[in-house]
């Protein structure tokens, strides 16, 4: 597989019309035609369901599309890491990072990082710990900000300075508002939206409160179910970190009791052949904290 034929295999899934995805590339719709028929040959599978104005992806087409984007999105980063000379300080450093206190941290490190060198680029990249993950062992980041517990063994890591605390995203109208904290038994019964990888640990915490129709919905960053507590649609267990990052005068944060506290680490792949750039971006935010 070409990667020039992937670009056009993704551009074809975005727009799903080949005269438009003809159009986006400048080549001639029977020559982008020939090059995703020549793919499906290639393949040994049928990427498409053409129809007569739109074409949509099989399921073998579903799954060439997300690994072809890994695919795209690697060789590029690589380009730009040889384009930048892998033995000078320059080209772009690739992170992962969720929703918590490290992030103002991280941001502020980058900020001085890249006053001292002008030449670096940062991509950022907003997931949670499972999909940032991921992408450090495909080669698609180069550092990552996870939050605790998580599986460290295939990592070195920098525990961070910054400690989060679990509590509640209540509407500001509410009456549980008003409290200092947030206990079990006060979300007894109401519909609470927690973050997938978390429900385990908030139905620990929960105890004789929890029951089957507890958790209404759930979230991987906390923008969206903010929106929904916005709307008097439930509670969100979240950390007071992510809470930080928007500023809606309509929701209140009340920390959770008993006390729950969560730590960060800054990570990277162990025994991983990294440039000069992210080595000392590596070594930066060691010598910082």
């Amino acid at each position: 597989m070409e990667n020039r034929v992937l670009k056009y295999f993704l551009v074809v899934a975005r727009e799903e019309n080949i005269t438009r995805a003809s159009e986006i590339l400048h080549i001639s719709q029977p020559a982008l035609s020939k090059q995703l028929m020549q793919l499906e040959e290639e393949l040994g599978a049928k990427l498409f369901i053409r129809g007569k104005r739109n074409i949509t992806l099989t399921e073998e087409g579903r799954f060439l599309r997300h690994r072809a984007q890994e695919i795209v999105d690697l060789t590029e980063k690589t380009e730009r890491d040889f384009r930048g000379g892998i033995d000078t300080l320059n080209g772009e450093i690739a992170i992962g990072m969720g929703e918590s206190a490290a992030s103002g941290l991280i941001a502020e490190l980058i900020d001085k990082f890249s006053k001292e060198y002008p030449d670096v680029r940062f991509s950022c990249y907003s997931s949670h710990a499972d999909s940032i993950k991921e992408r450090i062992e495909k080669g698609l980041l180069d550092v990552g900000i996870l939050l605790e517990p998580t599986e460290l063994s295939k990592y070195d890591y920098i525990r961070l300075p910054v400690k989060d605390r679990w509590g509640a995203l209540l509407p500001a109208k509410c009456p549980l508002a008003q409290k200092e904290y947030i206990t079990p038994e006060d979300l007894k019964d109401r519909h609470l939206s927690v973050a997938v990888r978390n429900k385990d640990a908030i139905k620990s915490w929960l105890g004789d409160a929890y029951n089957e129709k507890s958790f209404f919905h759930t979230h991987n960053l906390l923008y969206n179910a903010a929106m929904l507590v916005d709307k008097g649609m439930g509670v969100a267990i979240t950390i007071d970190g992510a809470v930080e990052l928007y500023k809606n005068p309509n929701l209140i944060f009340r920390p959770l009791y008993p006390e729950r506290e969560i730590t960060t680490v800054f990570v990277w792949k162990k025994y991983q052949v990294a440039s000069p750039t992210v080595m000392k971006f590596i070594e930066y935010v060691r010598n910082s904290i």
